[in-house]
């Protein structure tokens, strides 16, 4: 359960869309009382939604919720931030801690749109949030207390893994852990369709797909060993799995998914820089 002095304060959500919704959860889930959170939100049926799931309640009005937070946070899309985060600026009470999961947007943006100096955290979590299986990574900016660190990081730790890293590398972790689930949905996708071509059935190859995956992340984690490692454990000379490996190996598929997280990391830098 999270620290008592933690769920004290007031946490007001821009934005009460999936990602909100998974914070929402965990924070409740942790001991936060939902009459300590709010959510400003335009959308009705949503506000209707997250106040009989999780009995919290918000409006329409982001800067009459902004104005009673002890903590902020930004839940909306990277491409309203623009719109939405100006005037919020003149209603925030001194020190309030704003921290924002809209990907790609850098702190001295959001600080030139507020108009003035807030503590400020920026997250980048990913979808498997959804389930608490999220990895998030947090960068910290100055002006951030240990007592408001240590609250952003009781509501990540609801989600999922939680790492610190610097802003700078927050491109690296975008790439990497918050484009990752679709990397591995990909995967799973063309295992399936593989499955289906053979002929099995599509329940049975679907259930066994999700534990293959599942299972393999958590030998991994759990065993510590570097991943080629454990692929050169279940790969047999002359077996199956070696003829597998061959055929990736010859489409270079290796390259192929290493390149494409160092094209997700630019591509991050470019929206961040624009």
């Amino acid at each position: 359960m999270a620290d008592s002095s933690l769920t004290n304060l007031r946490a007001v959500f821009i934005g009460g869309g999936n990602m909100a919704e998974a914070m929402i959860k965990g924070m409740v889930r942790g001991g936060w009382a939902a009459d300590r959170i709010r959510v400003a939100e335009p959308d009705p049926i949503r506000r209707s939604h997250l106040a009989s799931t999780y009995g919290v309640d918000g409006s329409d009005d982001n800067r009459a919720e902004a104005a009673d937070a002890d903590m902020l946070i930004l839940a909306v899309k990277p491409q309203v931030m623009p719109e939405v985060v100006p005037p919020l600026g003149e209603a925030l009470a001194e020190g309030t801690l704003v921290m924002s999961i809209a990907a790609g947007i850098p702190m001295r943006r959001i600080t030139a749109w507020l108009g003035r100096e807030v503590p400020l955290i920026r997250v980048m979590p990913n979808t498997p949030a959804l389930v608490g299986k999220g990895a998030s990574a947090m960068a910290v900016g100055e002006g951030v207390s240990e007592a408001q660190t240590s609250a952003a990081q009781s509501i990540l730790e609801g989600l999922g893994v939680v790492e610190t890293v610097e802003e700078a590398d927050l491109d690296a972790v975008t790439a990497l852990s918050g484009s990752g689930p679709a990397y591995v949905f990909y995967l799973l996708e063309a295992m399936l369709e593989a499955a289906d071509r053979l002929g099995l059935e599509p329940d049975v190859a679907r259930r066994l797909a999700l534990a293959t995956v599942e299972g393999a992340a958590c030998l991994a984690a759990e065993t510590g060993l570097d991943p080629a490692e454990l692929r050169a454990k279940v790969t047999s000379r002359g077996g199956t799995t070696e003829a597998a490996i061959r055929v990736l190996d010859d489409h270079r598929v290796h390259a192929a998914i290493r390149d494409a997280v160092v094209r997700a990391a630019t591509r991050s830098r470019e929206l961040a820089g624009g």
